[in-house]
This record gives structure tokens, C-alpha cells and sequence, in this order.
């Protein structure tokens, strides 16, 4: 095949079709690898794990039926500018210095952005002279202090790793991801990649980029034998107003979309048809692909679920989801808010996190469930997604603040219950009750096998949260770790108060602290390591810092005139 080497991937839906894709990796001098696989379609399943089959040859898999569900991953060699495996890699990816150019021929600039820790697009536009001459060498320099101030550019309250007053606020490396590439309907169609953040002096990537993050927790998994996939849904109110309009209420008295509680309503989009077409019909555009699309219940509550991808695409597809409503939103005069809880007294904003799918049970097994299971709940499932839901059950309080990082989101897990919004380390199977929720056969085909994590709010960064989830999970996998209990099931809502289930922090002061305890498990270097958590847990204790310190609309009605 001279230059070319082909990877043939293979992926099972919930309907156990087989899609097989051709992935074209050139090694000419300027290839750039990263393409995306053709013809790849999302069925109603989503997935977070299928193992790669153990082949030397992958075009053995042609007539292997054994293999049918499991992917073939090659690893190569990657040119700098790309670290992204082909499965994330949006249509039309350029492949080579000579098709990027080509794909930019017709245009003078390109806008580029990247994450910060609170889950905020941070970027710009360029030249495309100086973007081309950015991918010909080794990334363009980007002000560090994305990582050295809060998400309202309010510097953070004590001298964080890796931006500060001692190294001057230096630029840090942007490292162009040719693979995220799109144009932005919105923007007449302005080309647009992502970065990712790398040390200046070591090149490494830093410890709390959330794109290097997620990518670290899936390099553990391929050493495992394993690729990470993952889905999310967001709910998210919306509300009649625009910023100038927010600012001059002071953010009281918003008007929202629409008046009451109309989940699932076919008749409530009818009010702004336009605008709830338009939330679809741009994303698609914008290759962020939405499975399903309704009203929740509440007053201008939507809830949008993206279909499942590649763990890093599919945390790329949510932060770029957010960035579609709100732009779309504007055209409108809208404004679409993922704050966790907006209003009290209302169902908070979820922000759930699904995977599957080594966690299928085998055919044997599939009429009476596996012999071996510790709980009813588990039948089911495979014994490697019983050891990854035990991971996940042992360490997700601490790693709180990855999965619920604001002073808000906490609101909405306070008498959660209520609102099926979990606030206890808890399991079972198919129950909205339990932190985390196991849809798997009867209820569903063994293919679509996985597992629902409900802790997350719509406030989320999704690169930390899915992050937190992975790590946790193969933690337990790598350890194979026994489930702590018994499942929700077995539990009465008394057992709550008595400390027969164990709860979750109730505060984000509490879960920082948690988190950031010498022997955390987030601090194990299997997990999250020492330098996140003592960067991260700093950006908490400041966003902790600045709640303490201020004086709220409820202390001055309540306290104002009588105390």
C-alpha cells in the first residue's frame, strides 16, 4: 500500500449492525493524521468502553464475526500538530499540510479557541498566514492567564502552578488539533479548530488542561486495551432576556422562555419554533450531532442529548453545544443557562454522563445473567463493569469538584431527592434515585449496556467530569474492586439520616476539601495526580472564597429589618 496504512474500525449499535470504516492515515512528510472515520452513525445506544481486539493484522477482522463488537486500534507515530485518534476526528479533517491548505484557500482568518477550568471557550481569531505558520511548527503562544484568573477574569485570590505573578503571566503553547476542524454556520462559515495547552518549557501538556486531561485518562485506557466512548444530555432553562437586559434587572425578575411545567410538550416549541429548530439544525452544521431534542419540565426547560462519540470528541461536542445554544440564543434574544439551579423550588439542571460497552454481558449469559454477580442489579452487566461501577462508587466523593464545580450546583444536589437528583454514593438498576444508574438487559438489547452517572449538573466541564468517571472506573477495573454495598434498592429513605448510605458533600467548600486532603484519591496518580488537585482545588477554594465573602439577596430580605 506504499504510504498508506489502513485501519479498518468496527463498532456495534444497539441494533448490532456493523459499521465498518476505512481511516486513511498518510506518512508523507506533512501528513496530518487525525481523519475522520467515513459512515460512522450513532444508533440510540451510547457507549463509554469497547475493547480492541488482540490482532496483529487488522484485515483478519474481515472474517472474524468473533470480533465484530470490538474496535481495532493501530497506533502511529503522530506528526506534532495532532495527538487526536482518528474515531474523534470531525468530516473533512485535513490529512495533509497540502489539504489544510486547500481547505483554506478561500479564506483570510480562522478562529481558534481553548478550554479553561471552569469549562470556558477561551480564543481568537488569526491570520491564516499566521495559523498556517502555527501548524508548520510547533503551536502559537497563548497567555497563560486563562489559567490564572476565574471565569469573570477576576485573578485568583492566592498564586496558583501555572500562571502567577512570580512567572509573569507567561504564554503557555497552544497546540493547533487539526482534527477538531469546522466552520461556524453563525459566522459565515469562518473555519475553527480547538487547542490544546502545553508546557512552554517541557512541551508536556498542563496538568489542568481539560483537553490534556481527558486525553491522559484515555491513553490509560488503550494501555488497559481499552477505548473510552461516551454520551451527555443537558437540561437547561431558558430565559426571555439579553445580557443588557440581565444586567440592568441585576439578574432578578428574568422572564423565562415559557410560562409552566411542560415536559415533553410537542405544543410549548410551537412558541419559538424557530429557535428550537434552529438549536438542532446549527449544531448539526457545526458537527456536534444531537440524538434527541424536547422540553423538560419547568419554565423554558430544554433538554438536549448528544449522541455518543469518542470520549474527547464527545467532551469537545458539549462545550461546543453550549457555545451553539448561547450564539443561537443571541440571534433571538435569548438566553439559554446552564447554571445548575436558576430557581429554587424548581428541578435543577442536569448535566448526565453515559458509557458502556465491555459492560455487556455474553450471550451465555443473557437468559439467567452472570452466575457470578454480587447483587441482582448486577446480573446483567460483565464483570469488568461491576468492578468499574465499584471504582466509580469508591472514589466519586472525592472528586466531587470535578463533577459538580460550582457553589450553585450544590443547591440543586441539597434535598435532591426531590427532584431525582442524587446525592449519595448509590447504584441500581434502572433507577433515576440512584447516583448512578444501570440500564442493561431486560430493559434494554445487551449492546446498549451502560451506565448513567447523575451526579453532573448542566454547569459541568465535561472534560473533567468524563475525566473523573474513566479514571475512577478502570481504577476499579485495574483493581478490581468489590461494590461496597448493596444496591438503592435495599435502602429506605431513613437510611439516609442514620448513615447506612453514605452521602455526598452537600457543599462545594466541603468537597474541596475533601478532594484536596492528603489521601485523597483524587490525588493518587492513577487518578487525577498532585499538581490538578492542587491547582483545580485552588480555583475552587477561591471561588469559595469569593461566596463566603458575599452578601446575598436572601441575607438582606431576611435579615434587614428585623434582626
Amino acid at each position: 500500500m506504499d504510504t498508506l496504512q489502513k485501519a479498518w474500525l468496527f463498532a456495534s449499535y444497539a441494533n448490532d449492525l456493523l459499521a465498518m470504516d476505512v481511516v486513511p492515515i498518510h506518512s508523507d512528510s506533512d501528513a496530518i493524521p487525525g481523519r475522520h472515520a467515513v459512515g460512522r452513525s450513532a444508533c440510540s445506544a451510547r457507549a463509554s468502553f469497547k475493547r480492541k481486539a488482540k490482532t496483529e493484522y487488522p484485515d483478519q477482522l474481515r472474517t472474524n464475526h468473533a470480533v465484530r463488537r470490538e474496535i481495532v486500534d493501530i497506533t502511529f507515530l503522530l506528526p506534532l500538530w495532532s495527538t487526536t485518534h482518528p474515531a474523534m476526528a470531525t468530516a473533512y479533517a485535513p490529512t495533509s499540510l497540502a489539504d489544510l491548505q486547500s481547505l483554506l484557500a478561500n479564506d483570510i482568518k480562522v478562529k481558534v479557541a481553548g478550554i479553561d477550568v471552569d469549562g470556558v471557550l477561551r480564543g481568537k481569531f488569526m491570520s491564516k498566514e499566521k495559523f498556517l505558520s502555527a501548524v508548520k511548527t510547533d503551536g502559537f503562544g497563548f497567555c497563560s492567564v486563562i489559567f490564572g484568573w476565574d471565569m469573570h477574569d477576576a485573578v485568583y485570590s492566592k498564586e496558583l502552578l501555572i500562571s502567577n505573578r512570580a512567572n509573569g503571566y507567561r504564554d503557555v503553547i497552544a497546540l493547533i488539533d487539526l482534527s477538531t476542524y469546522r466552520r461556524i454556520p453563525w459566522e459565515n462559515n469562518v473555519p475553527f479548530f480547538l487547542v490544546s495547552f502545553l508546557d512552554p518549557e517541557t512541551k508536556e501538556p498542563l496538568s489542568v488542561d481539560p483537553r490534556g486531561v481527558l486525553r491522559a485518562a484515555n491513553e490509560r485506557a488503550e494501555k488497559l486495551g481499552f477505548e473510552c466512548f461516551a454520551g451527555a444530555e443537558y437540561e437547561y432553562f431558558n430565559f426571555k432576556e439579553t445580557a443588557h437586559s440581565v444586567a440592568e434587572k441585576e439578574f432578578t425578575n428574568l422572564q423565562p422562555l415559557t410560562p409552566g411545567m411542560h415536559g415533553y410538550s410537542l405544543l410549548r416549541t410551537q412558541l419559538n419554533n424557530d429557535y428550537f429548530h434552529d438549536l438542532f439544525d446549527r449544531s448539526a452544521e457545526f458537527q456536534v450531532s444531537i440524538e434527541g431534542h424536547h422540553t423538560e419540565t419547568g419554565p423554558g426547560v430544554l433538554e438536549t442529548a448528544l449522541a455518543y462519540t469518542s470520549a474527547l470528541r464527545m467532551a469537545d461536542n458539549a462545550i461546543l453545544f453550549k457555545y451553539t445554544a448561547k450564539s443561537v440564543g443571541m440571534k433571538y434574544g435569548i438566553i439559554p443557562s446552564f447554571m445548575a439551579k436558576p430557581w429554587a423550588g424548581l428541578p435543577g439542571c442536569s448535566g448526565n454522563k453515559e458509557g458502556r460497552n465491555i459492560f455487556a454481558v455474553s450471550d451465555a449469559e443473557l437468559e439467567a445473567g452472570r452466575e457470578n454477580a454480587a447483587y441482582k442489579d448486577t446480573k446483567f452487566i460483565s464483570q469488568e463493569a461491576e468492578w468499574f461501577l465499584a471504582g466509580v462508587l469508591d472514589g466519586i466523593a472525592d472528586v466531587m469538584p470535578a463533577l459538580v464545580p460550582t457553589i450553585n450546583g450544590y443547591k440543586r444536589l441539597v434535598g435532591g431527592e426531590a427532584f431525582w437528583a442524587p446525592n449519595a454514593v448509590t447504584y441500581g438498576y434502572d433507577s433515576r434515585a440512584a447516583s448512578i444508574r444501570i440500564i442493561s438487559p431486560p430493559s434494554c438489547p445487551p449492546a446498549s449496556t451502560r451506565m448513567e452517572i447523575r451526579i453532573p449538573g448542566a454547569d459541568m466541564n465535561p472534560y473533567f467530569a468524563l475525566s473523573a468517571i474513566f479514571l475512577l472506573g478502570l481504577r476499579g477495573i485495574n483493581k478490581k474492586l468489590p461494590l461496597p454495598g448493596p444496591p438503592i434498592s435495599h435502602f429506605t429513605p431513613e437510611d439516609r439520616k442514620t448513615g447506612k448510605i453514605k452521602m455526598l458533600p452537600t457543599s462545594l467548600e466541603s468537597a474541596t476539601m475533601r478532594m484536596m486532603r492528603p489521601d485523597s484519591i483524587a490525588r493518587e496518580p492513577e487518578v487525577f495526580g498532585n499538581d490538578f488537585v492542587d491547582h483545580y482545588g485552588g480555583t475552587r477554594e477561591h471561588e469559595v472564597k469569593l461566596w463566603n465573602e458575599a452578601v446575598t439577596n436572601w441575607e438582606v430580605e431576611r435579615y434587614l429589618e428585623l434582626a
